[in-house]
């Protein structure tokens, strides 16, 4: 490997663990599996650099490792190509949204943009949306907030039940993640993006396909027993809210995230529908000239997250790094460098283009 083209072009070597990619050529094999699968060209697009965009960030458990798992519930009904979402309830500052089970990525992505535009006018919204499907890395819909100039908050419910309470040994909650984008003078966003859970979901299938063991405290087996495999999860293992010994935290920010997106978004949603997984948003928006001016306060919010990052290392740490600083420098790195794919992904991505005839154009032969 002499060169950053080599990887784009280089196909995997089954001797080793990974292949690594370009960026660009995973957003165009995605788009045209997810376009062979049903969905139109815009939703595929959503979808697909959705997708990419966690992979750049670090969160591969949300990357293109999901397309097969996308595509599978396409073909089983559960997610609806061309679905068209409705307004089933709106005032100026609010609106609840059905999405009829279509792409949560392109669902969110237009939920968000309507709260924006509502913002501008009322200072303050807030929507919410169900019947849809994953909406993949939540960092996406507030980051459209910020780039806006305005502080966006998302949280999710993540379909099923994968999560114990804390002092139980049975999932009651989903993995519920939240977050905050704050608009700034920062090169990288100020951005927490996190589960309410000890890991996400998606951690566990990464660690499946990469053969690798999770750290203790993710995860209890299903007779309620610690464990490090992974693959106890598909065999009725049950996730651990976030906080080890004080759970609790994590477990009352999973609850909240429960009624905000499951029971507060529209009629019925509360349960599931026609058999399929409810992926609820609840999306907010706040105009930040609303409250000071704007220019002053993104300079503020650099001057504070430089303060963090003075403060001088504890032992073994590399430093003070202000929320969503270390996602985009990996970003920078990898639109560089390429995206580590394990083989196991990337097999299952050659042999989706293989059964719709796309191998040969996709360079996946």
């Amino acid at each position: 490997m002499n060169s950053i083209d080599d990887l784009q072009l280089r196909e995997p070597d089954k001797t080793e663990l990974f292949s690594v990619v370009k960026a660009d050529r995973l957003i165009r094999i995605c788009v045209a599996l997810l376009k062979a699968a049903g969905a139109s060209e815009d939703e595929a697009r959503a979808v697909a650099n959705g997708c990419v965009n966690a992979n750049l960030a670090g969160h591969d458990s949300h990357g293109v490792i999901a397309i097969p798992t996308y595509i599978d519930s396409i073909k089983e009904g559960k997610i609806v190509p061309g679905a068209e979402w409705t307004i089933v309830r709106e005032s100026p500052t609010t609106a609840v949204i059905d999405g009829h089970w279509g792409f949560g990525f392109h669902v969110t992505t237009k939920a968000m943009a309507l709260a924006i535009e509502k913002a501008k006018i009322a200072n303050v919204a807030a929507c919410t949306v169900f019947a849809q499907s994953h909406v993949g890395r939540l960092a996406a819909y507030p980051l459209m907030a910020a780039s806006a100039g305005m502080i966006g908050l998302a949280a999710a419910v993540s379909g099923g039940n994968l999560v114990a309470p804390f002092g139980g040994r049975e999932a009651r909650l989903g993995t519920n993640p939240i977050s905050i984008a704050v608009p700034s003078d920062l090169e990288a966003p100020f951005l927490l993006d996190m589960a309410t859970s000890a890991v996400a979901a998606g951690k566990l299938e990464l660690a499946i396909a990469r053969g690798e063991e999770i750290p203790k405290g993710w995860l209890i087996d299903a007779e309620g027993h610690p464990t490090t495999d992974p693959r106890d999860y598909r065999n009725g293992g049950v996730l651990m809210p976030l906080g080890g010994a004080e759970g609790h935290k994590g477990s009352g920010l999973a609850a909240i995230v429960e009624l905000l997106c499951r029971l507060l978004t529209g009629p019925g949603s509360g349960a599931k529908l026609a058999d399929r997984e409810k992926f609820g948003c609840f999306l907010a928006v706040f105009n930040v000239a609303a409250f000071r001016p704007l220019d002053e306060f993104k300079k503020e919010v650099a001057d504070f997250a430089q303060r963090l990052k003075s403060a001088a290392p504890s032992e073994d740490s590399s430093g003070v790094f202000y929320p969503g600083e270390i996602g985009y420098w990996r970003e920078r790195e990898r639109i560089v460098h390429g995206i580590k794919l394990e083989n196991a992904t990337w097999d299952t991505l050659r042999t989706l283009a293989r059964n719709c005839g796309l191998a040969a154009e996709l360079d996946l032969a």
